[in-house]
């Protein structure tokens, strides 16, 4: 007996493949393309595409042993590093002088870490090819596109450079998924091509932003492909070490960048400023002044005006030895975490870690939620891309004589 269609059909089964098709276009096709024309689009949209994954997860039962995948991510070591950096951030909160505003990003930090977890604990256990294709087609269009965009200029308009600016970031992250997943499939000369369009575009835009963090993740890349052990290795002491290192860079290097660059250049008076912000008051390295008082502290006069921007100075001036140390442990096992699963995945994993690295060293404010939310994103996309390899080569047909 031959059974019809209908009675083969499975609905919620087939509505939850085309929302998870969905969600995955939106992560790696609409993200990059939108937000090289709207600043917020990465945190409009990225709670859009997980969202379908959850609900697709719940129709097909697509996401199996919740709470013990969730469990293993809290009880691992990076985990528990995590959670005391959280709970620390909140402790802060009763010594800031902005306690609204460090509040309201707490609230948005926790918020996207949450929906980072749904997202993860929804995404299925193994990916199919033609999804993930999407996701170099989205960043190679993306990058001529905003290539077109810096040679032809923005007309003048401020809101429409921050928006290029900060598309090509979100591009320069999202081009070491991409590159990753072709070199995955044996596709070298298109993930060549590829890089090479993202690097024109950087070139040409007129923030060298993006092209810093660009070349920092192409030289590691470079490292780790030959030698996978030591390039995860050297990447994850080279963050951690930097972060929780981080107070003793002005009186280290304020003496040669002074006799390299002279006593009145930018960088000279940063590491002046830094320097005497410590001088100032030492037990702050201690506790830190708490959350969100490194910006709002530059409005107010509390932070003069020259101390540099980025990571390095920020959590430990927010944060003090307890923030930076439970945030430098975290990286550092979650870069080794990151590298070991498979080799052939790890160079691109630990260029995206040194291209955010570097990227929140050179002036991204690690706090505000788009950047937060464009991390996630790139988490979520190499996790698809991990469960993308369980098929790497076609099948042999075999064909046997009939006797």
């Amino acid at each position: 007996m031959v059974r019809s269609t209908s009675a083969l059909a499975n609905p919620s089964a087939d509505a939850a493949a085309v929302l998870r098709r969905v969600g995955f276009a939106i992560l790696f096709f609409a993200i990059p393309m939108s937000a090289l024309f709207a600043r917020r689009a990465v945190v409009a949209l990225a709670p859009v595409a997980v969202a379908l994954l959850v609900i697709a997860a719940v129709l097909d039962g697509g996401a199996r042993n919740v709470g013990q995948r969730l469990s293993a991510i809290l009880a691992s070591p990076g985990g528990v590093a995590g959670s005391v950096l959280v709970l620390w951030i909140a402790l802060s909160l009763v010594w800031t002088p902005y306690l609204t505003e460090a509040s309201e990003r707490l609230l948005n930090i926790t918020a996207m870490a949450v929906m980072g977890l749904a997202g993860y604990l929804a995404l299925p256990d193994r990916m199919r090819s033609a999804n993930l294709y999407i996701l170099p087609v989205g960043v190679g269009l993306a990058a001529l596109i905003g290539t077109t965009m810096a040679l032809k200029g923005t007309g003048g308009s401020i809101e429409e450079e921050l928006s290029l600016e900060r598309g090509m970031i979100v591009l320069v992250l999202m081009l070491w998924p991409a590159v990753t997943w072709l070199h995955s499939r044996g596709r070298n000369l298109e993930a060549v091509v590829l890089a090479l369009i993202v690097a024109l575009g950087t070139l040409f835009a007129n923030d060298a932003l993006a092209l810093q963090g660009l070349a920092a993740g192409g030289l590691v890349f470079a490292l780790t492909a030959l030698s996978p052990a030591a390039g995860s290795r050297l990447t994850a002491l080279a963050i951690a070490g930097l972060l929780l290192l981080a107070p003793a860079i002005p009186f280290v290097l304020k003496p040669l960048a002074e006799s390299v660059l002279g006593p009145k250049a930018p960088l000279v008076a940063g590491f002046e400023a830094w320097r005497a912000v410590i001088l100032h008051d030492p037990v702050r390295l201690i506790t830190g002044h708490g959350l969100e008082t490194s910006l709002r502290g530059r409005i107010s006069g509390l932070v003069p005006p020259a101390a540099p921007f980025g990571i390095l100075f920020e959590v430990w001036y927010e944060l003090g030895i307890v923030g930076a140390a439970s945030g430098a442990f975290m990286l550092y096992r979650s870069v080794l975490g990151a590298g070991g699963h498979r080799p052939m995945l790890g160079p691109g994993i630990m260029a995206a870690f040194a291209t955010a690295f570097a990227l929140g060293c050179l002036g991204i404010s690690t706090a505000q939620v788009w950047w937060f939310t464009l991390l996630i994103v790139v988490v979520l996309i190499f996790v698809t891309i991990e469960r993308g390899q369980f098929r790497t080569k076609r099948p042999k047909a075999v064909f046997r004589s009939i006797r």
